[in-house]
């Protein structure tokens, strides 16, 4: 630098020796060049931040268009000690110093090298001043730490259990200590805005949302996920064109598991024990050296499940009758889940990611249950029988995905594409013995039957997508999404030979069946900000095509939709003081699940049978949602939805009455029916709210109302009322490095949660949404948490779910056939310890070389959204 420094020293000096014109010196001295440095650092830590964007601009007059615009003269990331050095820097010229970096306020300040002072008269540069002036030190430039996260307008803070925002909340799992040792269900129970019930059933503003898994659908099921392998859970309440139409009424739950791209290494080490001698562990890696990124993760869970319930029904008919049927379940099993995958850096702006899953299990329930039945006429008759069955299942789960993103030179342009494949297969098989007493109470017959069922899907997603802005304030983005699924199911029915013991294969009852579910889709998307006004127009296609085989029957069926359009729809305008409003609009499809079009009679219930309908048409929601959000001074936040859904062709459960050719009597089968059309509204209420510097609490209310037509059956209407349900989540921050999380919730009567996608509901059968409603239930969880070591990096936490033992199913359902009450609870104080060593070292010395622009470009990508 002195060398150059002495050169430019000279050529000025002959410049001058010659004689030129003051005007002449200045415009030799524009030829020169410097450097501007300094540092950026953390507003609160004085720390040095790194991967910080440092961009320097200039007005420049377009040779096309002939009008003024900016264009970047020079940029950098700073380094890991928060340095920056912009070199080659033309002296003559005013600039603008842009800084930003995530989670921070944006810094723009206006630099130069010549000062007012070093101005001769007429404007002239002084010459000997601006030679001392070629480095020129910015000093320590501060950055003040931004609440709001431009991602999807998050509001949030650093390590917040909960973020915010108007399109979706984030939930962080690491910072919830009730869950640790869990399972994915564990972690939805604690999420604002969700309902969970004891069977894990998940109810976002009751209907049943998507699942996805690292943005994209999964196989997998939330009991099959540890709530250890989770790093935050997406609620995405209103998605627009941009993801996947399916989900009707509901939305998306995007579980995003952990992955860690700091320089260095790190991880951690999971262990935990229940009440019930269960047993759990886990670890996990990240190491990123040089260009390579790779992590993985592993964990093994047991679980005892201990579930009681009554169900007491009058069955109409000649005569009628009154059961009461007592159950108790204990369910034994365990899960084992293991994750790896590596990111690879080509070069500061191609990024190749692989990774894979393995998720095996098995779960043997075994129920016994007690039934009476008294006949409703004289002379009175009653019977006793017993029933016991024994289920032994077995899962399996592998999945790969690979993705690759190129970032253009032009700020914000990048493309992405990437694959998903999974493959699941399970087997099951339930013995079921039904004992039949006399007046006596003496055992007068045994039936005894046996069902042995296995499947697999195979699940492949093929996506791209491209973002391109066209300004600062405007951006174009458009995809392409190819998803093709596989399943087959292969359920036998066999009775048992009472004498002998040998398996009789029942064929009217067995039946084989395999599908194809195809959907290809394209999405294009404009965003744009008009002064403090902002919208989002968005269009998605989608074909569809589902085809179902019964190959023993020689029967088939299929469900065309050619062309389907899904417009969205969002406006954004930004208040004074921290506030903004958003209108949004989008239409959604629900296509039937697999058991719900399987025409298979589910026959292991005697007295709840279950079966799908492959008539079944797919559900159409349009939906609109009215958004008000505030953030106050004190960092407190405040978010408001209105919201509004109707449907067309609702898939709603119902039951009808038919012959079981498994007993020779009548009984009723749980199936599924198209509703002319339902609509749902509602208001949801969040708030964040620090009342001291040690506890901060979490609330969350819905109230809402629905309403379903069916014109088609003669179903007598359920009668419309409104419903409201309630999450408030304390966190204490005490001293000596104790932490204690209290939450509860609060579920008033409600109508069923329309729709469903499962079997059938042990105990009682499933619901109608237009038949029968649940009734008021409650629940409080707790978890106290000490840490530990010189640098807290190791921790012990004891949790506690249902600690007053009030949460459980009750509900009510009639019709035309029976009227039923149904009772259950499960798993109540179940109390964990759980054990936690998180170790790593982020020293960048310890490698040779680290690709920062690449990392920063990855956290840009996580947190794109609608960016108005």
């Amino acid at each position: 630098m002195k060398k150059f420094t002495l050169g430019l020293l000279t050529i000025l000096v002959g410049i001058s020796a010659m004689g030129q014109q003051s005007n002449g010196m200045a415009n030799r001295a524009a030829g020169v060049s410097g450097r501007f440095y300094g540092k950026v650092v953390d507003s609160i830590s004085k720390k040095p931040i790194d991967a910080t964007s440092v961009q320097l601009y200039r007005n420049s007059i377009d040779s096309v268009t002939k009008e003024r615009k900016e264009v970047i003269v020079s940029g950098m990331l700073t380094q890991s000690n928060g340095d920056f050095s912009l070199e080659n820097v033309p002296v003559m010229g005013q600039y603008k110093l842009r800084i930003s970096a995530i989670g921070f306020q944006p810094n723009e300040q206006p630099v130069s090298f010549i000062d007012m002072k070093d101005l001769q008269s007429g404007g002239r540069p002084d010459m000997a001043s601006l030679m001392n002036k070629l480095d020129k030190d910015l000093g320590n430039i501060i950055l003040q730490v931004d609440e709001k996260v431009l991602g999807n307008v998050v509001i949030t803070s650093s390590k917040a259990l909960l973020q915010l925002g108007i399109d979706r909340k984030i939930f962080n799992v690491d910072q919830n200590i009730v869950t640790a040792g869990g399972t994915g269900v564990d972690v939805m129970r604690n999420v604002p805005s969700l309902n969970v019930d004891i069977d894990g059933n998940v109810s976002l503003r009751n209907n049943t949302p998507q699942i996805f898994v690292d943005g994209r659908p999964t196989t997998l099921t939330l009991e099959q996920i540890p709530a250890d392998a989770i790093e935050s859970v997406e609620v995405i309440t209103n998605p627009s064109a941009k993801f996947d139409a399916s989900g009707g009424t509901a939305g998306i739950l995007n579980i995003v598991l952990k992955k860690n791209k700091k320089v260095g290494y790190n991880g951690g080490l999971r262990a935990n024990v229940d009440s019930r001698l269960r047993v759990g562990g886990g670890a996990d890696v990240n190491i990123r050296q040089d260009k390579v990124n790779f992590f993985a993760s592993a964990n093994y869970n047991q679980r005892k499940s201990i579930s009681n319930g009554t169900t007491k029904r009058t069955t109409y008919g000649s005569p009628d009758t009154y059961l009461n049927q007592e159950d108790e379940s204990i369910m034994k099993g365990r899960f084992m889940f293991g994750r790896a995958g590596m990111d690879y850096f080509l070069d500061n702006r191609n990024t190749l990611t692989v990774s894979g899953t393995f998720v095996e299990g098995r779960f043997r329930p075994n129920t016994e249950s007690h039934l009476f039945i008294d006949s409703l006429y004289n002379p009175k008759t009653s019977t006793y029988s017993e029933r016991l069955s024994n289920t032994d299942g077995r899962f399996r789960n592998v999945g790969m995905s690979g993705s690759f993103k190129h970032i253009f030179p032009k700020a914000g342009r990048e493309i992405t594409a990437d694959a998903t494949y999974n493959k699941s297969k399970n087997n099951n098989t339930n013995i079921i013995r039904n004992d039949y007493y006399n007046d006596l109470n003496q055992l007068d017959r045994s039936f005894q039957q046996q069902q042995m069922a296995s499947g697999n899907n195979i699940n492949l997603v093929i996506q791209t997508d491209f973002i391109n802005p066209i300004n600062d304030k405007s951006k174009f983005e458009a995809g392409l999404r190819s998803s093709i699924r596989k399943s087959n199911s292969n359920n036998n029915f066999y009775f048992v030979n009472p004498v002998n013991g040998q398996l009789i294969l029942n064929a009217p009852l067995s039946i084989k069946y395999e599908s194809t579910d195809q959907v290809y889709a394209g999405y294009a998307t404009y965003t744009n900000r008009i002064n403090s006004f902002g919208y989002q127009l968005g269009m998605r296609v989608e074909s569809s095509n589902y085809e179902g085989l019964l190959p023993d029957k020689n029967e088939s069926f299929d469900i065309k939709f050619p062309v389907s359009l899904f417009p969205s729809v969002f406006l954004s305008q930004q208040l004074k003081n921290d506030q903004e409003l958003q209108l949004n609009y989008s239409r959604r499809i629900n296509r039937p699940n697999f058991w719900q079009l399987s025409p298979f009679t589910d026959y292991s219930d005697s007295l709840n049978l279950s079966r799908g309908n492959p008539g079944l048409q797919p559900e159409f929601t349009n939906s609109f949602e009215l958004s008000y959000s505030k953030l106050f001074k004190n960092k407190d936040n405040f978010l408001a939805s209105l919201y509004y859904k109707n449907t067309t062709d609702l898939i709603t459960r119902y039951q009808d009455k038919e012959l079981n050719p498994a007993t020779g009597k009548d009984a009723l089968v749980n199936t599924y029916i198209n509703a002319n059309r339902s609509y749902v509204t509602g208001l949801e209420l969040t708030a964040k709210n620090k009342i001291t510097r040690w506890w901060d609490i979490t609330s969350n209310v819905n109230f809402y109302t629905a309403d379903i037509k069916i014109d088609n059956l003669p179903i007598e209407e359920q009668d419309q009322f409104v419903s409201y349900f309630a999450k408030i989540s304390n966190n204490f921050k005490l001293p000596k490095n104790f932490t204690v999380q209290l939450s509860g919730d609060y579920q008033s009567k409600t109508i069923s949660p329309q729709g469903g996608g499962g079997r059938g509901m042990m105990w009682g059968g499933s619901q109608s949404a237009a038949q029968g409603f649940i009734r008021p239930n409650y629940g409080l969880d707790m978890a106290v948490k000490f840490d530990f070591l010189p640098k807290k990096n190791a921790s012990v936490s004891l949790n506690v779910n249902d600690i007053l033992k009030t949460r459980e199913f009750d509900s009510f359902s009639e019709s035309a056939y029976f009227l039923q009450n149904v009772s259950r609870i499960r798993d109540q104080q179940i109390v964990r310890l759980n054990f936690s060593w998180r170790f790593g070292k982020f020293d960048a010395a310890l490698f040779k070389r680290k690709n920062m622009r690449g990392e920063r470009e990855s956290m840009q990508g996580a947190n794109e959204g609608m960016n108005f």
